[in-house]
């Protein structure tokens, strides 16, 4: 079990995004039954005012997932098998463990019901960084360092986490504790659209589906938009990703996320035809045989400049994309402490990050508004 952002290398390849100058959160009425159109990893099922949420695959090759059962406060809990976790609702605190938990927050307005956060640094949201610039959010430690004594004292409704393999680790401790733990799931989502869904999970917690509802369809539209926009151009630019770590280079796999996203912003992704949907680990001569050629190369990491790719490894530069400049990173925007605003609001806002990869692609197309997120990289 690991706390904060998933800043893995895996992570750090390709998606980008932040948020805009102002949220797209909606005021509505409550009590809408959620329906999903495009994620797959949490299910919800209605019974009476309770609600059964399941989260059937809650890490990458999962055989077994976690059931909640979301009771009102002033309902008696119904009858329910063991193994479901009971938890009251609507909740009046939270604590998170990823920094793209951060936006569902806000984008519910419920911002202040953040009390606790492994390392506060970490968050960009400017909204949330009020709250903990006036020492309303408890900086908790990371992994085994967390403090469970200053997590006790907070007594959140829940803490959601996340979980990359069947360790549980801290969790379970915290759960004996007698606190709720929620899996959030969404980074297995392989659609955009699927991510940014996630929101309506969220909401359940809070009572506030009609509310995700709205906000989740504003970013549908947006995206289908601008998908819609490229899905005619005869051209389709040839896209590498991704960097060499030690000796491997990491890069999106043909049904991936990212791939998914380069798709839809009319790119050709070079490994499109592959079908695994995690990342790919490759040699670096095996990349440059086949990418050699791109037009684009987008997600390289946290380099900043083409100097200091080619300082980094010389062969970088024998690719086309390197000798015409056309080499894109993801760090445009960075939080108040230095953290990245490309992680946060990622999983959020797909359409934002589409918008960049268009204008990359497909400057013809281009609304005027310089790219939002990522950045070309400067020669020095």
């Amino acid at each position: 079990m690991k706390f904060v952002s998933r800043c893995s290398f895996c992570l750090l390849i390709f998606i980008s995004c932040t948020r805009p100058t102002q949220p797209l959160t909606i005021d509505t009425p409550t009590d809408s039954l959620t329906k999903l159109k495009y994620a797959t990893g949490f299910q919800v099922r209605y019974d009476g005012q309770s609600k059964y949420v399941t989260v059937p695959a809650p890490y990458q090759g999962a055989t077994k997932g976690f059931t909640y059962l979301l009771v009102p406060n002033d309902v008696p809990v119904p009858a329910h098998e063991p193994n479901v976790r009971v938890i009251t609702i609507p909740i009046q605190s939270i604590v998170c463990t990823s920094t793209s938990h951060i936006p569902l927050l806000d984008y519910l307005n419920e911002t202040q019901s953040l009390t606790g956060f492994p390392s506060l640094d970490y968050i960009s949201s400017p909204r949330m960084r009020e709250r903990i610039d006036a020492g309303q959010v408890t900086e908790l430690g990371i992994d085994k360092g967390l403090n469970m004594e200053r997590l006790v004292a907070l007594n959140p409704g829940i803490v959601m986490g996340y979980a990359m393999s069947s360790d549980y680790g801290q969790f379970k401790k915290i759960e004996e504790l007698g606190i709720p733990v929620v899996i959030n799931a969404e980074y297995l989502e392989n659609h955009p659209l699927g991510r940014a869904e996630w929101i309506k999970f969220v909401a359940l917690f809070f009572n506030k589906e009609k509310q995700a509802d709205s906000v989740f369809q504003l970013i549908e539209k947006t995206y289908l938009r601008l998908k819609d926009q490229t899905s005619t151009t005869a051209n389709r630019p040839t896209v590498m990703s991704g960097v060499v770590y030690g000796d491997t280079w990491f890069l999106p796999g043909g049904q991936n996320y990212a791939a998914q996203l380069l798709k839809d912003a009319g790119c050709k992704y070079i490994w499109n035809d592959d079908l695994s949907k995690g990342y790919l680990e490759l040699s670096f001569e095996a990349v440059y045989q086949k990418a050699h050629q791109a037009d684009l190369w987008i997600g390289v990491a946290s380099f900043t400049s083409l100097k200091e790719i080619k300082q980094t490894d010389v062969r970088y530069q024998r690719f086309k994309s390197f000798q015409t400049q056309q080499v894109y990173s993801y760090d445009a925007r960075k939080g108040a402490k230095g953290g990245s605003e490309y992680l946060e609001l990622g999983y959020m806002r797909p359409d934002l990050i589409l918008r960049d990869l268009v204008q990359i692609a497909h400057p013809e197309l281009a609304s005027g508004d310089s790219l939002y997120f990522h950045r070309r990289l400067p020669p020095e």
